[in-house]
């Protein structure tokens, strides 16, 4: 479920809505050209990039998960058996800690906010940009680690103590936004030119983003409006958790004789049938299955007609918000809720270059939807033994794309026993040896102190870099447990950021005080007891990553390791992709580290990842039996992901499709008395889709629950599709000749591109990792080239 609530100023949108709706990730599906064609089994490379290092340690931690309290037991000897606290984090080592944690950064805020107001030498507003950064890290590492507490924490007495601390400086956060002594003060900064030139690039971007977050908050507004404005997003955050919260069809169940549902697997049918009639759960996996293998057309139709049509109670809930929307961006001066969005947050900018960029891609990808078209009139034609012209009803497409990718698994020439050869220990060690290769860093495993993780199926990695040491600290809780939620998610507990001398000096002064922590030296005392690193003169606080996933290990077969298939591995590099960016991208300010950069411009890593992980070179660092120790058929896969692509560019026109609707569903046509939110879906179905469009009846928009969370930025996940692909053709050459896992190849894409984070314009980091000047201005003719280039089988363009 996606919930929303209100992004204050002082935390990125990432802290916040990053929170229950975890990783909602629209499957990233490639053309198999993107991999080397079908080759014979290749060696497999047991070897890291540094022979020095000896990562079996790795593979055994995941892999021998009934062995692991003993594996590390040696380095706990004498080791201090005293509470650490979550993450190390001191103050958390009991659900009292999680309230003093609160209290103490609101009292640090407040005396940081004095400070800001009161500013008024030349001096104090060039440290104006640092001060409100502080402020803003001070109030993300309690809404961070709390809002992962409360979603994960198995713990009953934590997560709702975790949940007060969170609300409390939520609260606070929101006393902050209404008040314009901040905004002002860093109007009066901005406005200065002696100060502005002393602040470098990072500190000169976080500057224009809080003007921008100010701008957007109506802040500057008379107090009626700013009480209009606060009354309406908080109506709005009601109206969408109540959209996601009810979606529900017009028709709960669709009642047909069961004779009707032949094609259907005997045993699926049989628990619905009652009395010679079969009862199907409209909102239901099962109907989703009966669209793809009913043979009767007059039943696939009715499915279609009840799957497709949404309550009419739904789509006046998302028509309300939508028009709520439209009011809250006109109290804010816009003259539409996307363009408000879209303003200097995305490299987007504007709802015309995300028209030019779908319109683009559209044009592309239409001429592979009209061969796949084609391909499924032939399939209805042999089925059905016509010849000639027929049609392609919308409650076609399911049900002969399915029976051609049936003709296709038939054929297959090797027995699908993927999971074999993906334990999670091979895995893990072979993105530890992909990132060795690339960028020079690996995983280390390292040993907990009490009180460190939330669940004993969590590991501890420290990111090692060749260059410099200790980088990150990334805990994976990666086991399926029933209490546990199953979707994947990243998330930052702690964002890279410089702690200045003032602040070691100010927090080592309080150590101790009051019943607060005690700790052992002055730079533990600034990071809240978490790691940091000092280099060059310079103390930062480490990234600290928490990563999720869901994997089942047999209980039964105890030496069994958890196995992935194919589609869990993409997700754990994907997911991967992420940390690496939070890893990589450790810069001096908080606001722009790591993933907090543009939305869509975030999802660039993760989605490149995916690339990797078909390679057959990235396959062969680690992908063997994980009893034979034979290496992977690479074969297996590419078979795989043949059948899995069969129709790609038809899935990819309801992506176009759907990211074309969020736009209008977000323009000033919410405003017109007539806004018909059915109408406008229809008429985009029928305007830029090859398929066949929904029949006149039908409603589904009201299913489309990533509207609320999404809101006008649904094309990023193709946007980013596109360029993930042109990074992995031009930077890797698709992965031929070893070119990925060329280390030069990984130090072009890191240097340009990874390292920024949101510290610098992503379209900057686009054009010199891709040596394309025409993106630098990052405007409708670059995004219109960038649509253009959509997913090809050459780099031309």
């Amino acid at each position: 479920m996606i919930k929303a609530v209100r992004t204050g100023l002082w935390t990125c949108s990432k802290c916040i809505r990053q929170s229950p709706q975890i990783s909602h990730r629209i499957p990233q599906r490639r053309w198999l050209g993107t991999a080397p064609s079908i080759t014979p089994n290749l060696p497999v490379d047991h070897s890291t990039a540094d022979p020095k290092h000896d990562d079996a340690l790795l593979r055994q931690i995941f892999d021998s998960p009934p062995s692991f309290r003993g594996l590390l037991q040696p380095l706990l000897q004498g080791a201090t058996r005293k509470n650490v606290g979550l993450f190390r984090n001191k103050y958390l080592t009991s659900p009292q800690g999680f309230l003093t944690f609160a209290d103490v950064t609101i009292a640090r805020a407040s005396k940081l906010v004095d400070k800001v107001t009161n500013a008024s030498t030349i001096a104090d507003y060039r440290s104006l940009v640092r001060d409100l950064d502080r402020l803003s890290d001070l109030l993300c590492r309690v809404l961070d680690v709390s809002d992962f507490v409360r979603i994960t924490h198995p713990d009953v007495k934590i997560q709702e103590a975790a949940s007060i601390a969170w609300s409390k400086v939520y609260m606070y956060m929101n006393q902050l936004n209404t008040s314009t002594a901040l905004s002002d003060q860093l109007g009066k900064a901005l406005a200065n030119p002696d100060v502005t030139a002393s602040w470098n690039e990072e500190e000169q971007t976080v500057a224009k983003l809080l003007q921008q977050d100010f701008k957007k908050s109506a802040i500057h507004l008379p107090k009626e409006y700013r009480d209009a404005f606060v009354d309406v997003s908080q109506s709005i955050s009601e109206l969408g958790a109540e959209f996601v919260d009810s979606i529900e069809p017009d028709k709960l169940y669709l009642e047909l004789p069961s004779s009707k549902f032949q094609g259907l697997d005997p045993q699926m049918a049989r628990k619905m049938v009652r009395r010679g009639v079969l009862q199907l759960p409209t909102m239901s996996p099962s109907a989703t299955v009966a669209l793809r293998r009913v043979h009767d057309e007059e039943t696939r139709k009715a499915i279609y007609y009840a799957t497709r049509t949404a309550s009419k109670r739904s789509v006046d809930t998302l028509e309300h918000m939508l028009r709520l929307r439209a009011k809250l961006a006109t109290l804010s001066g816009f003259d539409s809720y996307g363009r408000m969005t879209l303003q200097d947050k995305m490299m987007a900018k504007t709802p015309e270059s995300v028209d030019q960029f779908l319109k683009s891609l559209s044009k592309h990808n239409c001429t592979f939807v009209e061969a796949e078209i084609g391909d499924l009139l032939k399939e209805k034609r042999q089925k059905l033994g016509l010849s000639g012209d027929i049609i392609l009803q919308p409650w076609d497409k399911d049900y002969y794309m399915d029976s051609i990718r049936s003709a296709m698994r038939s054929k297959r020439k090797t027995d699908d026993f993927l999971p074999a050869y993906f334990s999670l220990g091979t895995v893990m060690q072979g993105l530890s040896r992909l990132f060795n290769r690339l960028y020079g860093i690996r995983l280390v495993p390292r040993d907990t102190l009490p009180g460190e993780t939330w669940h004993p199926d969590v590991r501890r990695l420290d990111v090692i870099s060749d260059t410099d040491g200790h980088v990150a600290v990334l805990y994976c809780d990666l086991f399926y447990r029933d209490d546990k939620s199953p979707n994947p998610a990243h998330f930052t507990v702690r964002c890279s950021r410089e702690i200045s001398p003032n602040e070691i000096q100010e927090t080592w002064e309080q150590n101790g005080q009051g019943g607060l922590p005690t700790f052992e030296t002055p730079l533990e005392a600034a990071n809240d007891g978490m790691h940091i690193s000092e280099q060059s003169g310079s103390v930062k606080q480490l990234p600290t990553i928490a990563l999720i996933c869901d994997f089942h290990q047999d209980k039964e077969e105890r030496n069994r390791p958890a196995l992935l298939d194919y589609y869990q591995m993409e997700t754990l590099f994907h997911e991967m992709g992420h940390a690496i960016h939070s890893v990589l991208a450790r810069t001096s300010l908080q606001n722009v580290a790591g993933t907090r950069c543009a939305t869509d411009f975030a999802e660039l890593p993760s989605t490149l990842m995916e690339h990797f992980c078909a390679d057959p070179s990235v396959l062969a660092l680690f992908a063997r039996h994980y009893k034979t120790d034979e290496p992977l058929p690479y074969q297996m896969v590419a078979e795989r992901l043949h059948i899995f692509n069969r129709f790609e560019a038809s899935d990819r026109e309801n992506q176009i499709i759907l990211a074309m609707l969020d736009q209008q569903y977000h323009s000033s046509a919410v405003r017109n008395g007539g806004f018909d939110s059915t109408g406008i879906y229809l008429d985009i179905q029928r305007r830029f889709g090859k398929l066949p469009a929904d029949p006149p009846g039908t409603r589904w928009q009201g299913f489309f629950g990533h509207l609320f969370g999404y809101g006008s930025t649904y094309y990023s996940y193709l946007f980013d599709q596109v360029l993930s692909e042109r990074v992995w053709r031009i930077v890797f050459s698709a992965g031929q000749n070893g070119a990925a896992l060329d280390r030069e190849n990984g130090e072009r894409l890191k240097e340009n591109l990874l390292k920024w984070g949101g510290s610098r314009d992503p379209w900057r980091c686009l054009s010199d990792t891709l040596r394309d000047e025409r993106l630098i201005d990052g405007d409708e003719k670059a995004m219109r080239l960038v649509g253009s280039w959509g997913i090809k089988d050459d780099i031309q363009g």
